[in-house]
């Protein structure tokens, strides 16, 4: 059975993936260059920019920041392991971390 938590993060994570795929391009990464930095392939960044794939949230304030940020990481090969970037920022998308009690988030 899936909990309140798992439903809104498996919603928010297709989300943040093709925004950040978009935030890439958008700095200048080929969608080539922008699959192999988030480890997926070509075509998802493709359907991802196209609409066709995740979901359209606009995303705003700290979130967008924090989608903006790991985007530039990534181009600078600063990031070893993306996974907890991309749990602060699914945190910072539902504004409350009490609600979800995973242990993937970000460290205190």
């Amino acid at each position: 059975m899936e909990t309140p938590c798992q439903k809104i993060v498996w919603d928010l994570v297709p989300a943040i993936r093709a925004s950040l795929a978009i935030e890439l391009v958008n700095k200048g990464q080929s969608q080539a260059a922008s699959a192999k930095l988030l480890g997926i392939a070509p075509s998802a960044v493709s359907q991802y920019i196209s609409g066709k794939r995740g979901y359209r949230i606009e995303f705003q304030g700290e979130t967008k920041e924090l989608i903006e940020r790991l985007a530039q990481d990534l181009i600078e090969n600063k990031v070893e392991d993306f996974v907890p970037r991309i749990c602060k920022i699914c945190v910072s998308a539902r504004g409350n971390e009490s609600n979800c009690t995973s242990t993937c988030g970000p460290e205190k």
